[in-house]
């Protein structure tokens, strides 16, 4: 997999092992928390901008009782297209009375027209999807952005994990003395990262600066015995961190599918 970087031996040797088949399924998981006062959702899929088999969050949350005018707020982990896709329908908000929150950084880089023009023809698509998802919420004064690491609402706060991409953010939900941690895009790719935290993928921007920060959330979620979850883990993106030698294992939870 010529995405990921890092020790091509290694790399080889730990695909060959997890998919003997040589065939890698790509996963986008978003999550619905629901804090008892308001519904807060942690990204929005890619919706329609890329592969027909995947935007199905609208779906998926009607499945489970909700329509997508219910959502209050919205919190993305970055503004990559597999993430803020689904936030517009065309030109129209799909989420029409949430308020979509980013990190400051993320959102002046990506909004920015001449970090744009500056950029490669493959990276202008990416500023352009972050232009046309977010535009429609800026028009109807529902976006906001923050910084630092601050608490959003009572029992969801920020963490900075910058690296992957200028504000690459993760929310840590806290509830009755358990923790989840939402990290977004930490890991692509399971079956190498964990093994190996060092290897880093085409699309992290700082390579250093997120293998940095991935070491950091993993020491810390299995420390503190924290269920995370994962935009690109196997469906349902939810499981435990444990120390494996130099390196780490994920658990999943054991969840029903959504179809």
């Amino acid at each position: 997999m010529q995405l990921l970087q890092g020790n091509r031996e290694k790399i080889k040797d730990v695909l060959e092992r997890a998919y003997p088949g040589g065939q890698i399924e790509s996963t986008v998981n978003t999550f619905l928390i629901n804090t008892g006062s308001k519904l807060v959702l942690i990204d929005t899929g890619n919706g329609k901008m890329a592969s027909p088999t995947m935007g199905n969050v609208i779906d998926n949350l009607r499945v489970v009782g909700y329509q997508p005018e219910q959502i209050d707020e919205i919190y993305l982990t970055h503004m990559h297209g597999d993430h803020i896709g689904g936030l517009v329908s065309g030109t129209e908000r799909v989420f029409v009375n949430a308020t979509v929150y980013a990190n400051k950084r993320e959102a002046d880089y990506w909004l920015d027209d001449g970090n744009r023009n500056a950029a490669s023809d493959a990276a202008k698509r990416t500023f352009q999807a972050a232009k046309e998802t977010i535009t429609p919420y800026i028009i109807a004064n529902k976006f906001k952005t923050f910084e630092g690491n601050i608490q959003l609402t009572p029992g969801i706060k920020t963490e900075a994990l910058f690296g992957h991409t200028p504000g690459h953010t993760a929310y840590i939900i806290e509830s009755k003395g358990d923790t989840l941690a939402l990290w977004g895009d930490i890991i692509h790719v399971a079956a190498v990262q964990f093994e190996d935290p060092s290897i880093t993928i085409a699309y992290d921007r700082d390579k250093d600066e997120v293998a940095k920060v991935r070491q950091k959330i993993m020491v810390e979620a299995a420390k503190h015995n924290w269920l995370i979850g994962g935009a690109h883990l196997a469906f349902p993106g939810i499981g435990y961190v444990q120390a494996n030698g130099g390196g780490y294992s994920f658990v999943p939870l054991n969840c029903p599918e959504v179809k």
